[in-house]
């Protein structure tokens, strides 16, 4: 039977924008609930996303470094793959983060709820537990950050056998022979990148021309030139797939003609939507916007005066990190804290194959579009000693640069640990730093990072390490 309960602030759905803004609300003291169906938050992103896919990626990279150490004289044999002790290992991974925010949530005396809820209006929600019981809850503010959900494709349905969605091939139920799959953004090539290392031949079905739609091209060619997948269909559309007995049979679809190949299995990662289904969005009074997110204003509150959303459910990108930001900012806004609002300058985005792709702010592409002035400067890592030092070189750091006030707009790294090199430029733009700043900064040496630095040394006519431009 159900119980009636009022609360302060509930917010459904404990990812990393959940999570973020139930610590932050528990530490500005207000009373929290946080509904999630899962044992402990984490959400997509560290049960079946970010985390899991990380790990494997780190596990690829290591026998990828290994092996291409024998060119340096250090020579190891190939390693043996024990698929079950890395899917072991990759949950030992999630249950310790996972578990760990568990603590932290019982910590900050945050009420943790198992369960699913659904608005019955724009004061209340009905939760249905996971022991089958329902409750419903009377609350004063709530935050909805229920994430999103792989996209799938129509008539190709995902039967977690031969067919598979990211969470499949994150579980490493299987490591098959021959894998197709379909899209060539983040998700196919980072999930690709592990398959690969893990001795299976991969392919990569992509309806455009490239990897990474959208992205900037620079960044994309280091790694398309370095790729690690058996055949690349660009321009192809999947026309049919018969799952059969022994493996799947996929018709690819090009503007002239037709392939028909087979494969033990196919991952469809073409992207993901913003999981509003079945939430009662209609029964609070929220509607979604033509492009199927809803609409925030700056402290991320909906059309509802005392109901926020967060995350990917607001629109694009559709990234852990903005999730976790918008998150602070609307329990800070909840809590009444002055000049709470979500303004950043730049959002950025990482690509964790080898190698990564990682970039921020203005691209050379959209300011193409916008026909804005700019200057464009790239310093390629076969310059640097510490890239060549660990055999890197292919590597590129690129900044662009406003002509007239020589502030940083954007900026965009491929090669080694470009994802941990982006937050400077991040930071640049952010504080509307200048390329005289960046050079003048000391840079410490033999270090990755000193491509930042020459890459604005060059706006000025040269870097210390690649001569006159």
């Amino acid at each position: 039977m159900a119980t009636e309960n009022k609360k302060q602030l509930i917010i459904i759905g404990a990812g990393p924008g959940g999570y973020a803004a139930a610590f932050k609300a528990a530490d500005l003291g207000l009373k929290v609930t946080l509904i999630d169906p899962e044992k402990n938050p984490g959400g997509v992103c560290l049960y079946r996303g970010c985390i899991p896919s990380k790990a494997l990626l780190h596990l690829a990279k290591v026998k990828e470094e290994a092996l291409k150490a024998s060119e340096w004289g250090l020579d190891f044999k190939e390693p043996k793959i024990d698929r079950k002790k890395i899917a072991d290992w990759k949950e030992s991974v999630v249950k310790k983060l996972t578990g760990g925010l568990g603590k932290l949530s019982k910590s900050r005396k945050i009420d943790f709820i198992q369960g699913k809820a659904r608005f019955l209006n724009k004061h209340s929600v009905k939760v249905k537990k996971k022991d089958g019981s329902s409750e419903t809850l009377k609350f004063e503010n709530a935050i909805i950050a229920t994430g999103s959900s792989p996209a799938s494709l129509p008539d190709l349905e995902i039967d977690h056998d031969k067919i598979w969605d990211s969470k499949d091939a994150l579980d490493v139920k299987d490591i098959p022979k021959k894998l197709l799959i379909i899209g060539g953004g983040y998700i196919g090539l980072e999930i690709g990148s592990v398959y690969s290392a893990l001795g299976t031949e991969v392919s990569i079905a992509e309806m455009t021309d490239g990897f990474l739609p959208g992205t900037d091209r620079d960044l994309v060619d280091v790694f398309a030139k370095n790729h690690p997948f058996k055949n690349v269909y660009f321009n192809t559309k999947v026309d049919k797939v018969k799952v059969e007995k022994k493996g799947v049979k996929v018709s690819l679809k090009t503007k002239d003609k037709t392939k028909n190949k087979k494969f033990d299995r196919v991952l469809v990662a073409i992207g993901r939507k913003p999981r509003t289904e079945n939430i009662g969005l209609k029964n609070a009074g929220i509607s979604l916007n033509d492009n199927g997110f809803i609409s925030v204003n700056s402290k991320r509150e909906t059309e509802v005066e005392n109901i926020y959303a967060i995350g990917d459910l607001t629109g694009e990108p559709l990234l852990a990190h903005k999730a976790s930001h918008e998150g602070i900012v609307a329990a800070e806004a909840i809590a009444g804290e002055k000049g709470a609002g979500y303004d950043p300058k730049v959002i950025p985005g990482i690509v964790f194959t080898n190698p990564e792709m990682a970039w921020c702010g203005l691209m050379e592409t959209q300011a193409k579009e916008e026909d804005r002035k700019i200057k464009v400067m790239k310093f390629p890592w076969s310059a640097s000693g510490r890239a060549i030092a660990i055999g890197e070189d292919k590597g590129v750091t690129k900044l662009l640069i406003d002509p007239e006030t020589e502030a940083i707009l954007g900026g965009g790294v491929a090669g080694k640990n470009a994802g941990s090199l982006i937050p400077e430029i991040a930071l640049a733009i952010e504080m509307g730093t200048t390329a005289r700043d960046l050079s003048l900064t000391i840079h410490p040496h033999p270090t990755l990072s000193e491509t930042i630095m020459e890459s604005a040394e060059l706006f000025f006519g040269g870097a210390t390490h690649l001569g006159k431009k």
